[in-house]
């Protein structure tokens, strides 16, 4: 048996759960106050949930390669193509409020 790597998790007996003991410790380290009931029910509740990583962990993966999507993702955007615009009056003759040949804009940080 291989030794685990610093960044994978170690293998834990799935029959075993979590003891009371392991969530006070968690809890502690989260700086979570927990009740004597709480302890009780979230070591059930994170023993099914470490179960259920396990099991996904134990899926035999050696002929499917490695994916970022599920699906194949294409780019679905148009190529950057600069076009001509509409005239600069045409615009300006829209806007609420022009000044100087520019868009006139409420002042809002009180600089000159």
């Amino acid at each position: 048996m291989s030794t685990p790597s610093p960044h994978e998790a170690p293998e834990r007996d799935a029959s075993a759960g979590l003891r009371r003991e392991d969530i006070a410790h968690l809890a502690r380290l989260s700086r979570l106050a927990l009740t004597e009931e709480e302890l009780d029910r979230f070591a059930g509740q994170l023993g099914a949930v470490l179960d259920a990583v396990a099991q996904v962990g134990r899926a035999d993966v050696a002929d499917v390669a490695p994916t970022t999507h599920a699906v194949p993702l294409t780019n679905v955007l148009r190529e950057d193509v600069a076009t001509p615009s509409l005239p600069r009056d045409v615009v300006l003759a829209a806007a609420p409020a022009a000044e100087d040949d520019r868009f006139r804009v409420p002042r809002i940080l009180g600089e000159d």
